[in-house]
């Protein structure tokens, strides 16, 4: 999840009867979605020793204080692991891994019915992620084609807060809420909700 220190575990498993001894070089990058790297925000190395048939797993942690201000929109990491099966002519291995940041920020809640012609009240909640406040945060919400712009006051860190946003729904049918959240430490955080508009 988006704001948390991303924790993986790397498993080498010796399907052999001989003792083998690899050399791993990690690396990660925060990356756009066309995988088009950024910025390297991990790189390091270890040897391990497998006995016969034995496997063994490498944790490896990012913290979010090393890939937070690196982060392009599209909150997306690519993990590489390079394994090198030691004296036995350049034997390697390449593990790959893009990992996709989840927003777990926009609630949106409706009331159980909503009607042609009557104001509507939504509860829009909204949350900072990160363990660091966030300022100059902006709601946009866009509804029947028009947006809505909301200035918010100043996160503290992990803090949830919530608006209540009114309208009145003018055609009865499926009507598609959008909501789109921004600070000075993140942008574009979306929630979508569809809201079923009943006849009078």
């Amino acid at each position: 999840v988006f704001g948390k220190d991303i924790n993986l575990i790397l498993v080498l498993s010796n399907l052999s009867s001989d003792r083998k001894s690899v050399r791993v070089d990690m690396s990660a990058s925060t990356i756009l979605y066309t995988r088009r790297a950024v910025t390297e925000i991990l790189k390091a190395a270890t040897s391990v020793e497998l006995g016969p048939k034995q496997g063994k797993h490498i944790r490896v942690k990012i913290p979010y204080t090393h890939y937070g201000k690196y982060l392009t929109t599209d909150k997306r990491i690519q993990v590489t692991a390079l394994c090198e099966v030691m004296r036995t002519h350049g034997l390697k291995l390449l593990v790959e891994k893009t990992i996709i940041l989840e927003d777990t920020n926009i609630i949106i809640k409706l009331p159980r019915r909503v009607v042609v012609n009557k104001a509507v009240t939504l509860e829009i909640s909204y949350a900072n992620p990160l363990p660091e406040p966030v300022s100059r945060c902006v709601l946009l919400v866009t509804l029947m084609n028009q947006q809505v712009k909301i200035n918010l006051a100043r996160l503290a860190p992990r803090e949830r807060s919530k608006i209540y946003f009114e309208f009145t729904p003018r055609r009865a049918g499926p009507l598609q809420l959008q909501v789109d959240f921004s600070c000075d430490k993140f942008s574009h955080v979306k929630g979508f909700v569809t809201i079923a508009v009943a006849p009078a």
